[in-house]
Order: C-alpha cells, then sequence, then structure tokens
C-alpha cells in the first residue's frame, strides 16, 4: 500500500509515519508538510533513510502542487493531519486556521477525488463537540457539531466537506475524532510538554483560570493503532471517536508532573482563563471498539512517568524548539518560533 500522509513533520503525524513504517514492511509513506512553526523534520530522523518514506515539502493549499504529487501515481491511502491546531493561536488570529483547515481539506478533497484515492481518512479533534457540562455523557458519534473556538470551527467546517465529497461525489472518506494526545515529540507549546520543560527549567508553568477544565487524554501510540485500523477495517462514510477514556483535569495533570520531578507546587500560576475556554471533553470510543476491536493500551496516570522520563532525557531536542533552532534543518530555516503560552487544548 502507499500513503500520501499530509502534516507528517507534526507530533502525531511523525509519529504515525514511524508506526507505519515499523508496522508494515510492505507499505510505503510520502509526507507532504509546509514546515510551519511546528513541523519539524527531527521528529523523522529515525525513518529519513528508509527506502519506504519520502519527504516532500509543500502546502495543502497549493493545488499546484497537490494535483502533481497525487498524478505521480500509485497512492492508495491519503491521511490528512495537516492543520493549524492551537486554539490560542486561533484566538489570536483565525484566518490561518481557515486557509489550512478548510481550504486546504477541500484542496486535498478534490486532488482526492480526481485522481481516485481508494480512501480518504480525515482526522479531526473532540473540540468540534464542543464543552460537556460536569454530569453530561460522553460524545458520541451522533452527538450534535457545537465548536467554542475559530480553531475547533475550522475543524469541524473541514469534517462537513469531507462528508460531503462523500455523499455527493461518493468519495471514499472516514472522519476520526481523537482526544487529546500526549507522547513524545509534543511541541512544547501543547500543556504537558511545556509544563515538564517549565518545571525542568523551574520555570513558572501557566494554569488558564482554576485550571478545573477536564480533558480526555489519549497516548499518541494509542491513536496510531486506531488510525492503522481504520484503514484496514473501516467503514467508508463513518465517523470514529477515538478516546482512551481518561479524564482529567488541567491541575491534575499539571500536580502529577509536579510530583514526578519532585518539584514544588509553588511553580504554579494561574492567569486569566481564555476567551471561550470549553469546561469538558469527554468521548465515548465503543464504535471503534466494535468495529475495529480497538482497545487503548496506556492510561494518563500510568504513562506518565515514561513521558517524563523521555523529556528529562532528550533535553536538546526541546531546548533547541523554544530557542527556535530547530528550524535549522539540512542549513535551511523553516518556519517561525512561536510564543510562549499556557498549555492548550
Amino acid at each position: 500500500m502507499k500513503l500520501l500522509v499530509t502534516g507528517g513533520a507534526g507530533f502525531i503525524g511523525s509519529h504515525f509515519i514511524r508506526y507505519v513504517i515499523a508496522e508494515h514492511p510492505d507499505w510505503q509513506v510520502v509526507n507532504l508538510d509546509k514546515l510551519t512553526y511546528a513541523g519539524n523534520l527531527g521528529n523523522l530522523l529515525d525513518v529519513e533513510a528508509s527506502p519506504r518514506y519520502t519527504f516532500v515539502r509543500g502546502d495543502i493549499c497549493d493545488r499546484v502542487l497537490v494535483d502533481r504529487l497525487l498524478s505521480s501515481g500509485g497512492f492508495e491511502v491519503l491521511v490528512n493531519f495537516a492543520a493549524e491546531s492551537h486554539v490560542d493561536r486561533s484566538i489570536l488570529d483565525a484566518s490561518l486556521f481557515v486557509e489550512t483547515n478548510v481550504k486546504g481539506v477541500q484542496v486535498l478533497l478534490e486532488a482526492a477525488r480526481a485522481h481516485g484515492i481508494d480512501l480518504f481518512v480525515q482526522v479531526s479533534t473532540d473540540e468540534v463537540y464542543g464543552s460537556l457540562g460536569p454530569g453530561d455523557p460522553p460524545f458520541t458519534e451522533e452527538s450534535p457539531l457545537a465548536p467554542s473556538s475559530p480553531y475547533a470551527a475550522s475543524k469541524a467546517a473541514a469534517d462537513l466537506l469531507a462528508k460531503a465529497y462523500h455523499k455527493t461525489y461518493g468519495l471514499p472518506v472516514i472522519i476520526t475524532r481523537c482526544s487529546n494526545n500526549y507522547g513524545p515529540y509534543q511541541f512544547p507549546e501543547k500543556l504537558i510538554p511545556l509544563m515538564i520543560t517549565n518545571a525542568l527549567e523551574d520555570k513558572p508553568l501557566p494554569v488558564y483560570g482554576d485550571g478545573l477544565n477536564v480533558r480526555d487524554w489519549i497516548h499518541v501510540e494509542d491513536h496510531c493503532r486506531a488510525l492503522d485500523l481504520v484503514i484496514q477495517r473501516g467503514r467508508v462514510g463513518e465517523v470514529y471517536n477515538i478516546s482512551a477514556g481518561c479524564e482529567m483535569t488541567n491541575l491534575e495533570v499539571v500536580r502529577a508532573i509536579l510530583a514526578i520531578l519532585n518539584k514544588p507546587d509553588s511553580l504554579i500560576t494561574f492567569v486569566p482563563d481564555r476567551l471561550g475556554h470549553d469546561r469538558r471533553y469527554a468521548m465515548s470510543a465503543e464504535k471503534a471498539k466494535d468495529e475495529l476491536g480497538w482497545e487503548p493500551r496506556f492510561r494518563l496516570p500510568d504513562a506518565l512517568p515514561s513521558v517524563v522520563a523521555w523529556y528529562r532525557e532528550n533535553e536538546d531536542w526541546w531546548r533547541r524548539i523554544k530557542a527556535g533552532e530547530y528550524r535549522l534543518y539540512y542549513g535551511r530555516v523553516y518556519g517561525a518560533a512561536g510564543r510562549e503560552a499556557p498549555g492548550g487544548s
């Protein structure tokens, strides 16, 4: 099988590429990535020499490039990870999110239709469902879309476009909606890596509001296994929620990190809450379990010590990112250094 993976230099995309190369010796992967600030080819150093892996630098909004790439032939599956994904940034400027997350997806859908792709997997997010109350049951695939942030709205728009391309043109589309991912190689503007790396530097840990916002946490390896099963067993036209069912407040996560590192709670600094901050996310993954035979292998309280250990042991990786040095690759500068903000999602 030959896959086009878009956004494969990011956190989840790079894990998925490594997973495919390791688990499927007869699969080939082409990685199309624009290399914006969160794209890091250093995430893929261990596979870049593989004859089954190819990197192409480019923007999913570039119709000519995407068409030329797909016309080169042989692609059976397109998995779209490419997205602007940080909520804080979408609040500051929504335009990039509409450009990449909506227009870019439409470009990919149209190219997939034109070139007869066998399966288009749109990787989405639980944030399209909006916020839950404390006693509400978890979202299911039938829950209405009610996004709160410009980021979530752009992802919901992309989901609707994908569904429309399936219904109107018969394009074989599957949408996956995943809860908050964590693991190695996560860009340190997100909650867990930001808190780990700041704690390692004895810097303040900025926590929004009262820190009691609840998130549903899943290890990135569990997400990748689910996507693999979606490709092999998923039903075209369907949506699959992917969640480990592990709800924790942001404050619980931060305090767990501090305990692992033996750092004081006094490092926690509460900052003004984010605009439109969703209070709770939770999803049911029963459909993925029943239809795909998927089960999560990790729970955050058990997996967090190994994740913290990875960031402690790979200090050079995250220090280069925080300094902007990771943008130097093969002597060329790409992307732009981002500001540090409270870990989001």
